[in-house]
């Protein structure tokens, strides 16, 4: 596995920028295939979860009444900028992962460029249909709006693939998102949401890092309302 990139320190990225831990805390991240440290993240505390969470519900009423044309604008353009950076990220989730250089950009670069081309597609195709004609004079019918904030997490074996597993649907249906990447592989996901925010308005995607705490324990995907 040969990389030429270089990692250092980072940051988290909320409402449209990189940003220091509340409590300016850091945690090293290990290559796990070699055991040699090549950053430093942020130690989120709950400080930081209300920030972005803050920043993701400001901008929802924007992002999710933006057309499903204009969404989906936005995720073909991220789509085509992790394509034409490939190399880049590939080589980061190489360290970030400890994997094979070639098998991410095999195997995984362009599931993430596809997987985020279906979301824009289907946001686009979503339908609401009539339910039915219950009184006189009126039609009921279902109709589709964004959920709201979505809390996301994304594991260390696939760091940067499932983040966009995660991020395309929710997206492309009008939420807005704070994810939190596993605490021994957030390079990727951090820099996938640098990259994001030069295509979605700032507070729509917020990565923070960190190990879980007790006070507050995620689990899955939750909905901020």
């Amino acid at each position: 596995m040969a990389t030429s990139v270089e990692v250092g320190t980072l940051r988290n990225f909320i409402d449209g920028a990189s940003v220091d831990a509340a409590d300016g805390g850091v945690d090293d991240v290990l290559n796990p295939a070699t055991g040699e440290v090549i950053a430093q993240a942020p130690s989120s505390s709950d400080e930081d979860v209300d920030r972005a969470v803050k920043a993701a519900r400001k901008a929802l009423d924007g992002w999710g009444s933006q057309t499903p044309g204009e969404r989906a604008a936005a995720l073909l353009k991220l789509a085509d900028a992790i394509e034409a950076r490939g190399d880049e990220l590939a080589e980061l989730e190489a360290l970030n992962a400890g994997k094979p250089l070639q098998a991410v950009k095999d195997d995984e670069i362009p599931a993430m460029v596809d997987n985020l081309r279906f979301f824009a597609g289907a946001a686009r195709a979503m339908q609401g249909p009539v339910a039915g004609e219950y009184l006189e004079g009126y039609t009921s019918w279902i109709r589709r709006e964004p959920v709201g904030v979505i809390g996301q997490i994304a594991p260390w074996n696939y760091p940067m693939m499932m983040a966009i597993w995660k991020i395309g649907p929710a997206l492309a249906t009008g939420n807005t998102i704070v994810l939190k990447p596993a605490p021994t592989t957030p390079v990727t996901t951090l820099r996938l949401a640098e990259i994001a925010a030069e295509f979605l308005p700032k507070g729509v995607f917020n990565v923070i890092a960190g190990a879980t705490r007790p006070a507050r324990r995620w689990s899955g995907t939750t909905t901020w309302t």
